[in-house]
C-alpha cells in the first residue's frame, strides 16, 4: 500500500528525489526522446519503434538517479505516481517552473 493518498501528496517527494540538476536534465532528455520515438512510430506507421520508448525514458532517468542523484528511482516503489511525476516535471520544466 502506498504511503501517499494522492499524487498531490507524492509530487513534493518526487521533486525532492530530483534535486540534482543533472538528474533532471537526464529525465528531460529521456522524456524528449520518448516523444520523438512516438512521433517516429506514428510518422512511419511502424509500431516497432515503440519498443524504444521505455529504453529511452527509463534508461536516461535511471542513469540520472544512479550517477548524479545517488538514489533509487521512485519507479520501483511508486510506478504509476513516478510516471505521472515524470510528465508533470517535464511540463513544469517547459514552463520554467522547474529549472534545468
Amino acid at each position: 500500500m502506498s504511503q501517499y493518498a494522492s499524487f498531490r501528496e507524492f509530487y513534493p517527494f518526487y521533486l525532492g528525489e530530483h534535486s540534482d540538476r543533472q538528474c533532471r536534465r537526464m529525465h528531460f532528455a529521456g522524456s524528449t526522446l520518448v516523444l520523438g520515438v512516438i512521433v517516429t512510430a506514428l510518422a512511419t506507421g511502424n509500431a516497432w519503434w515503440l519498443l524504444l520508448a521505455p529504453v529511452a525514458g527509463y534508461g536516461f532517468a535511471w542513469i540520472g538517479h544512479y550517477v548524479f542523484e545517488k538514489n533509487r528511482p521512485a519507479t520501483f516503489t511508486h510506478p504509476l505516481y513516478s510516471l505521472m511525476g515524470d510528465w508533470v516535471m517535464y511540463w513544469q520544466i517547459l514552463r520554467g517552473k522547474v529549472k534545468l
